[in-house]
């Protein structure tokens, strides 16, 4: 692997092997990327990549949107935005408005992977103790960050509201405003994007994001308002 990168230093190369022990951190200095697991149900993605991110980074984890679910087409797409987004789907075989989110999707995901891939990342619910799975990344000058939400309440047959969650690596004296991004095709977010919030009280008091069975998974975009 040291002969092959000294002479192919920019070739994106997948770390992926069958069975246990597909990711060595000291490959990664050989290789772009790793994959976390055959298994990509996105329910059970939340829970790998959540115990994955405590060691691995996001720009390392190859995510794909695959049939491997019953949940939405969004469900599947926003889990997969928490790393590198890739697609093991025919898209040819896509209906109307999933083609048309999918496009939309990934000029979403073009528009915040640098903030996912080199932000710094925060977790702020754990899904293993709530019904909720939440985390963010935080750009380095702290005016950008993406929130992701989803409700994993079907994992158990659970349901509820969640309240406010308290958000991580903010300026407490800046203004963020903050809007719903990834919505599917003909949805409205009921998320005001017009009005402006404190770092301190997204910190303290924190942002409800309106998690409901109809909403199960919500993706946030912070902006520091100037």
């Amino acid at each position: 692997m040291q002969r092959f990168r000294a002479k192919y230093p920019t070739v994106p190369v997948m770390l992926c092997s069958g069975g246990g022990g597909r990711v060595d951190y000291g490959a990664l200095q050989y290789f772009t990327e790793y994959w976390p697991s055959d298994n990509t149900d996105p329910l059970e993605r939340i829970f790998i990549q959540w115990e994955y991110s405590y060691f691995y980074p996001s720009i390392a984890s190859c995510n794909h949107v695959t049939d491997w679910s019953k949940l939405p087409l969004k469900y599947r797409t926003d889990v997969a935005m928490m790393g590198k987004l890739g697609y093991d789907v025919d898209v040819n075989k896509l209906d109307g408005k999933d083609l048309q989110f999918s496009k939309a999707a990934v000029a979403t995901y073009d528009s915040i992977k640098n903030i996912v891939w080199h932000g710094d990342m925060y977790r702020l619910v754990n899904p293993r103790e709530n019904n909720i799975a939440s985390l963010m990344y935080v750009d380095s000058a702290k005016s950008r960050a993406v929130m992701f939400t989803y409700l994993v309440t079907s994992r158990f047959g659970q349901t509820s509201t969640p309240s406010p969650v308290k958000l991580k690596g903010l300026d407490a004296a800046k203004n963020y405003r903050v809007r719903e991004t990834n919505l599917y095709p003909d949805t409205r977010s009921s998320i005001d994007a017009s009005r402006t919030y404190s770092g301190d009280f997204l910190m303290t008091v924190g942002f409800n994001p309106d998690m409901n069975p109809r909403r199960t998974s919500v993706i946030l975009e912070i902006e520091e308002a100037k």
